[in-house]
């Protein structure tokens, strides 16, 4: 069994400085620093960092990629994309610690791309791997290709964990999809539940309701600072934050989903997959936007994210 992380959407994410940000002007910056960036390509690099093992699937043409992923120890399968890898553009005004972040669209797929991707992704599958779907949805696939997609993937006997938003994120909650697991954030329940969900009881219900549905066998939605809500077919936990120094919140979601996986893969219960995503949140806070978890930090709060029935 092996962990993948599908990006359809990856990038390059650049980082430099500048004195000051000054309308108008030219404004002379370091090298900036590249980091690969995107949903699935930051849930591989944390499972790596939490000492699992992940192989990052990118849908992209260049080379330059997979290369950045390779040299940090990731393994890469690379798909045919459109065009060449976004470039994501990141500032920090030194004269105040602020920081700017520019994000870009990136290539749009046609349904000739669509149908190339979908048609090859099971190959680099076997059964019982757990299957990832992290991150934005590219310009010009449709919530109902993503959808799809990850049917193919889950009748290639794959255990799809959706990380999702907006319209792909309704649309796969509609259905009897069956996934592994459907994790949220509280703004994207509300979205999708059209009301507020001001204390965990609300929460719990929201998930379950999910997985009574058959949407998932395991439904979590984040709670921010207060912890995370699980739902499974044998009940409901919450697992808490972690009082810890924050940085920044930045790879918080996509190191809770790393978390949890790797749990997975190492035979975990519901309230020990739901425990080890937490925690890998709370570690993540303490890093910087352009880091994710620290595992030193993961292992001091483990026992702390325990989880507890609801």
């Amino acid at each position: 069994m092996a962990i993948l992380t599908l990006t359809l959407n990856p990038a390059i994410d650049l980082e430099t400085t500048v004195d000051t940000l000054i309308p108008g002007r030219k404004l002379r910056c370091p090298e900036p620093r590249r980091d690969p960036g995107g949903g699935g390509i930051n849930v591989a690099r944390a499972v790596m960092l939490l000492g699992g093992q992940a192989t990052a699937v990118i849908a992209t043409n260049g080379s330059t990629l997979g290369g950045l992923l390779k040299a940090r120890g990731v393994p890469v399968v690379q798909l045919p994309g459109p065009g060449s890898t976004r470039q994501n553009l990141s500032v920090i005004e030194t004269a105040t610690g602020h920081q700017y972040r520019f994000i870009f669209p990136g290539p749009a797929w046609s349904g000739v791309d669509v149908a190339a991707t979908t048609g090859r992704l099971p190959g680099h599958i076997s059964p019982g791997d757990i299957v990832v779907f992290s991150g934005s949805l590219p310009p010009g696939m449709t919530a109902a290709q993503l959808r799809y997609m990850a049917y193919q993937v889950g009748a290639a006997g794959a255990q799809v964990v959706i990380d999702t938003s907006g319209d792909a994120l309704r649309l796969m909650s509609e259905g009897q999809g069956g996934y592994a697991m459907l994790r949220m954030d509280s703004h994207e329940a509300h979205a999708l539940v059209g009301h507020d969900l001001p204390d965990r009881a609300d929460t719990a219900r929201v998930a379950r309701d999910l997985v009574a549905r058959g949407v998932a066998q395991r439904v979590i939605i984040a709670r921010g600072a207060d912890g995370s809500v699980m739902a499974t077919p044998d009940g409901a936990w919450f697992a808490p934050a972690v009082d810890v120094p924050v940085a920044s919140v930045t790879g918080a979601g996509d190191s809770f989903v790393a978390g949890a996986v790797l749990a997975m893969d190492r035979g975990a219960d519901a309230p020990g997959i739901l425990q080890w995503g937490c925690a890998a949140a709370s570690a993540a806070v303490t890093t910087e936007a352009t880091e994710l978890c620290d595992k030193t930090v993961f292992d001091a709060v483990l026992d702390a994210s325990a989880a507890m029935p609801l």
